[in-house]
């Protein structure tokens, strides 16, 4: 009897997988590193076939070797990822070698301008739950139709980078409604369907994907795609959805009220509400199940910039570590442990890639304020960890004024092995956190997922059988007014140096 489940996350920079039995009992895991390509300043994209089903077809055909069983044993497989899409023909090949990826690229400025102009910005808010900014990939999908005609006439439909993935899977061209919801604006939040007015002029409908529910099934592997990954033909597939909504079932995070904070390559921050929370400075979206909304707000760069950090300023020890001494993140964590809360006076803006909310400008410029000579890469490595954690804290005010106020977060991905980073945002936003036993990531909620779907796990709220917490973090109430202090500094640098930094992309401007 089949009883294994097969979940997998293609990130920013690595694709992770996981095998477990229908209890969460981890069976199998395995992952795979890439790169984002930047093919021109404001372009990031992933390489479809090598990324996207390259590593996912590699990691389905490793997990089931490394556990030793059968493919038939496999009750369903579910996949999520870091938002992309792709122009593809009837056959799901893709149009274009690179996936356009989600708000790091900022390409699509001038048909954001275009089309708040055309369908008016509180239109577009109200209909769409979402301002359209580079997160939207609706933009992206007519910066092609302005700037690649010959490819946007050739595709037969525009998918985000699960949908593809189930695609070559099962055939099927679906996708979710929380990926939908970021398609603005040709999403209609409010009927929760592609708006027909909203496509005119950008894209076709039947061009688009049928929406269903990210717990439903799209499919079942077919002959082809057996040969490709190793699984048993007939196997059931969901419909797929982001990385953002799966790291939010790995741990627990499936009910209104409850709030998740994911540090990875961004900082990314979900609340999950009973009706669709709408301003202008964050996003709205359905959830993975009905009846259930979420309210989003996201760091550009938070592990991007850490890594950045990394790379310029600790290449010694990046080299050290190939030589088989300590991560170079662990040794720069342990140098930002010796600095002071506050950074002795540093403060960094990480819009190293723009800046998603609250601000959504992708002319945005990282900025390392306050320099002085006592300064050491310390202070430096420290501040980039604290500027991501003013970035979130100026997503909660917005949050709070829309009238949604998260009292407690559940903390997921890479950066909580940063007990410094979590202590950091905590102190910050005056909000504790939670980080689980078991720290999975997306991957693990597939599997919840792929469980769910295909009815071997009986409601969402299974997954607190499979989520043990591992610690809580409270804020230290001694490091309140220092913080505070600098979180003033942190807005006014932005306020006061938005015009310099637009000019850096526009000198006219």
């Amino acid at each position: 009897m089949a009883q294994y489940l097969l979940g997998i996350d293609i990130g920013s920079h690595e694709s992770k997988g996981v095998l477990t039995d229908t209890s969460g009992k981890l069976i199998a895991q395995d992952v795979r590193k890439h790169e984002m390509q930047h093919p021109k300043p404001g372009h990031v994209e992933h390489d479809v076939e090598a990324v996207w089903w390259g590593e996912f077809a590699s990691l389905c055909k490793s997990l089931v070797e490394m556990a030793s069983v059968d493919a038939k044993d496999v009750a369903g497989v579910a996949v999520s990822a870091a938002f992309g899409m792709v122009p593809v023909d009837e056959n799901c090949t893709p149009l274009r070698a690179g996936g356009i990826m989600y708000g790091v690229d900022t390409r699509s400025v001038a048909e954001i301008d275009e089309l708040n102009k055309r369908l008016g910005e509180e239109r577009i808010l109200q209909r769409c739950g979402n301002p359209l900014s580079t997160q939207q990939m609706g933009t992206k999908v007519l910066w092609l139709k302005n700037n690649e005609p010959d490819i946007f006439a050739a595709a037969h439909m525009f998918l985000p980078s699960s949908s593809f993935i189930v695609a070559r899977l099962t055939g099927a061209f679906v996708i979710d409604h929380l990926h939908a919801g970021f398609f603005g604006p040709l999403y209609d939040l409010q009927q929760q369907c592609w708006g027909e007015d909203l496509c005119e002029g950008i894209v076709e409908i039947d061009r688009l994907p049928k929406i269903m529910w990210a717990s439903e099934i799209a499919g079942t592997v077919t002959q082809k795609a057996a040969a490709e990954t190793g699984l048993a033909v007939g196997t059931p597939v969901t419909v797929g959805t982001s990385d953002v909504a799966a790291e939010a079932l790995s741990i627990g995070v499936t009910s209104p009220g409850e709030t998740m904070m994911m540090y990875g390559s961004t900082a990314w921050i979900t609340l999950l509400v009973e009706e669709p929370v709408l301003h202008k400075d964050l996003w709205a979206s359905p959830f993975v199940f009905p009846g259930v909304f979420c309210l989003h707000g996201g760091t550009a760069t938070s592990g991007s910039m850490t890594r950045w950090m990394r790379d310029n300023i600790a290449s010694e020890m990046v080299s050290a570590e190939g030589e088989g001494q300590p991560e170079a993140y662990t040794r720069l964590t342990e140098l930002a442990e010796q600095a002071p809360p506050g950074a002795g006076g540093l403060v960094v803006l990480p819009y190293f890639s723009g800046e998603r909310s609250p601000i959504n400008d992708p002319y945005a410029k990282g900025m390392i304020f306050g320099l002085q000579l006592h300064h050491d890469r310390s202070h430096l490595y420290r501040a980039a960890l604290e500027g991501v954690g003013y970035s979130i804290n100026h997503t909660l005010q917005v949050m709070r004024e829309a009238g949604a106020d998260p009292k407690l977060m559940s903390a997921v991905g890479g950066g909580t092995k940063s007990k410094i980073w979590l202590q950091s945002v905590s102190d910050i936003t005056g909000v504790p956190q939670e980080v689980p036993m078991v720290t999975l990531g997306a991957s693990y909620g597939n599997a919840f997922l792929a469980g769910c779907a295909a009815g071997l796990i009986e409601s969402p709220e299974k997954i607190r059988d499979w989520v043990a917490v591992r610690e809580r973090i409270s804020p230290n109430g001694q490091n309140a007014d220092v913080y505070a202090g600098l979180m003033d500094i942190y807005l006014k640098l932005y306020e006061r140096n938005a015009d310099l930094m637009h000019r850096v992309d526009n000198p006219a401007r």
